[in-house]
């Protein structure tokens, strides 16, 4: 009797182990499954026909003219974008009274034509940084060390580009300015970094995302932490296609955009 009650002890317990044994482990190689961003059920519906005109800040080229081609391609809506620095675009948005959109550098350069704003929507952000050689050979650690001798700067023009504005404020702050070694001043940030990529200068201010590539290091320094900007969408009163506009607006809050401006070095907004 013992002997059986074992043997049927053993053949439970062989069933069990068997039975735990058939349960699927879950591969730790399986990737986790993600969902592909959704288009607006706007933007499936098509808007061929439709056209937009846009403003954009011209160190945002590169980003932009990859959101606004995928936008048309998916939508079918012509995107007509106009490149520029803050200056010439509020000049022509004033004079022209023309146009849907207007991607600035930073809210403060929609003062000048706040009349034609309707709305603003902060997409990302703008953060500048001072950027040197790769290797710092002059090893500038920040701002004060603009002033040594032989240290040539090169910034964007104060009156013209936010950038510009950012460094005159930035170095005023410091109470450095009329001791750098500004040698050059241009209309736009991607002037601004191909004067340090090709030796013109030791050093610049410039907007984080014009900063990459090789031949350029951006410095570690908290100087700049507090002239961080954002950089907003603004609707014109000009504009004369609002179904257009409002999926278009829908679309820059959308992963796939997002994925874009971060894919340049911008931040998004937290």
């Amino acid at each position: 009797m013992k002997k059986l009650v074992r043997l049927l002890l053993s053949l439970m317990l062989v069933l069990s182990l068997i039975g735990c044994g058939a349960k699927p482990v879950p591969s730790q190689s399986t990737p986790p499954v993600t969902e592909t961003p959704k288009v607006t059920e706007a933007l499936k519906s098509g808007l061929a026909g439709h056209t937009l005109s846009i403003y954009c800040g011209a160190g945002m080229t590169k980003p932009f003219e990859e959101i606004a081609k995928l936008f048309q391609d998916e939508s079918g809506c012509a995107m007509e974008v106009t490149y520029g620095n803050a200056a010439q675009i509020q000049t022509q948005i004033n004079t022209s009274k023309e146009g849907d959109l207007f991607i600035a550098g930073s809210a403060d350069e929609l003062q000048p034509v706040k009349d034609a704003v309707t709305q603003s929507t902060d997409l990302v952000k703008h953060i500048p940084v001072l950027a040197v050689k790769s290797g710092n050979p002059l090893g500038i650690t920040g701002l004060n060390d603009l002033v040594k001798e032989g240290v040539r700067v090169v910034l964007g023009d104060a009156e013209s580009t936010p950038i510009g504005k950012i460094a005159n404020k930035a170095l005023t702050d410091s109470g450095i300015l009329d001791k750098v070694d500004v040698i050059a001043r241009t209309a736009t940030a991607p002037e601004i970094f191909n004067a340090l990529k090709m030796d013109q200068c030791d050093a610049i201010i410039v907007w984080k995302e014009n900063a990459g590539g090789d031949g350029v290091e951006i410095v570690n320094t908290p100087d700049m932490g507090k002239y961080i900007k954002t950089v907003p969408a603004a609707s014109l009163s000009y504009s004369d296609d609002a179904e257009a506009l409002s999926v278009f607006l829908e679309f820059l809050d959308t992963e796939d955009a997002k994925a874009i401006w971060t894919k340049y070095g911008y931040e998004l907004m937290n």
